[in-house]
């Protein structure tokens, strides 16, 4: 059998309807991005509040565990197509109404945690897709592809956001992020209909039951923690750009994207399927390390360096999500990946808050060493207690542990 998770981009891209679907994913991406960073800059300008910016920048994440509570079923019982266009539409409209003028901190706030909750289906209805359109076996190439896209606009857009932010406004920066949401829906709707990939309508108890028996397992629980803790964290350093360095903030944005995108080649592209697996930890490590340094408050250019260098360990998710999907049957594909995306978000939300709550009582750099030190201990407990049930640690695909799934 070929070994399709080493299929080139180009054949990616000559498979019907990926193009569609990643063009959507990449506009919804970019509005995000420059929003994020427009509305970050917004609230901390009224507010001068690490806490609050780090919030409004991190908080539609909050929220995503609530919707993957009660609603997350539909990512398998509802059309794709339909349900991805109407998700960016809106994003779009939200976005639009942060923009508007004299709109009080807790009414952004509001608005933040409603676009987290829109949402919470998003994450497993596209992941899911993905996996039909590619087929499990090609889904790390795809998704290894989607994530590139996500450095490459990353940097784009942070970079671009900071212009953007300081020529025009935020709140037009705002409104230009509402229109690429429009953008997105448009492009969604070149998908082919699909039918929903499990038959029934989407309830609070059929979420329950699968997210049950998605967590039953031991492999996939150490798999979710190992996806949502670690990375979570180092998600809260991240929050602190602005407030570590309000006039250089797009530029970290972008270090830490361009090493995102560094990561993701070398893992998905560049590595053999066989060495893969070996480098879960390491990278995981990796992720966290560098913002140990950034205690000493080191010049920019290594500052930018050190965050850089530190994202190339996201390329550890790349490895944990192939495990994810080699452990899910096939009519749960969507909801395991969505389960997995709002989790992750949901703990990128949480570490924010507590990220800015240590910045706000100690300062910006003293809160990034804690939150890479605590995803240090918490990588390090995740191998030891891993180890004890798995031979290879755990976090890392067995032969027997898919068949315990």
């Amino acid at each position: 059998m070929p070994d399709t998770s080493r299929r080139s981009y180009a054949d990616l891209f000559r498979t019907p309807e990926f193009s569609p679907l990643f063009l959507s994913s990449a506009a919804n991406l970019g509005a995000q991005t420059v929003s994020g960073l427009a509305l970050g800059t917004l609230v901390f300008r009224a507010t001068n509040s690490p806490l609050l910016s780090a919030v409004s920048m991190f908080g539609p994440a909050l929220a995503q565990m609530l919707g993957a509570t009660f609603f997350l079923s539909g990512a398998d019982r509802l059309p794709p197509r339909a349900t991805l266009a109407g998700l960016s539409l809106a994003f779009a409209a939200v976005t639009a109404a942060l923009a508007l003028p004299g709109l009080p901190i807790a009414g952004v706030l509001g608005l933040v945690l409603l676009k987290g909750l829109i949402a919470s289906v998003g994450g497993g209805v596209r992941w899911g897709l993905l996996t039909e359109i590619l087929a499990k076996d090609g889904y790390l190439a795809g998704r290894s592809l989607f994530n590139m896209m996500n450095g490459v606009l990353q940097i784009a857009g942070y970079a671009a956001g900071g212009v953007l932010v300081t020529v025009l406004s935020p709140r037009v920066c705002l409104l230009l992020a509402a229109g690429l949401y429009a953008t997105a829906a448009a492009v969604a709707l070149r998908l082919t209909r699909r039918p929903p990939r499990t038959a029934g309508r989407p309830s609070v108890r059929a979420t329950w039951r699968a997210n049950s028996l998605l967590w039953s397992a031991r492999p996939r629980r150490h798999v979710y923690l190992a996806l949502w803790i670690p990375n979570g964290l180092v998600v809260g350093c991240e929050s602190l750009f602005v407030s570590y360095d309000p006039s250089a903030a797009g530029t970290l944005f972008a270090c830490g994207a361009l090493g995102m995108l560094a990561g993701d080649v070398t893992v998905g592209r560049l590595l053999p399927p066989r060495l893969r697996p070996r480098l879960g930890i390491p990278l995981l490590a990796l992720l966290a390390a560098p913002y140990l340094v950034l205690f000493l408050r080191p010049p920019l250019p290594l500052a930018a360096v050190l965050i850089a260098l530190a994202s190339v360990g996201f390329g550890a998710s790349l490895v944990q999500q192939e495990r994810l999907v080699a452990l899910t049957p096939d009519e749960l594909s969507g909801h395991a990946l969505g389960l997995h995306s709002a989790g992750m978000l949901t703990m990128q939300g949480v570490a924010a808050v507590l990220a800015g709550t240590v910045a706000q009582f100690t300062s910006p750099a003293t809160a990034m060493s804690v939150m890479a030190l605590a995803s240090l201990t918490v990588t390090l407990t995740l191998t030891l207690v891993s180890r004890r049930t798995a031979p290879d640690g755990g976090l890392l695909p067995t032969r027997a542990a898919v068949r315990s799934a």
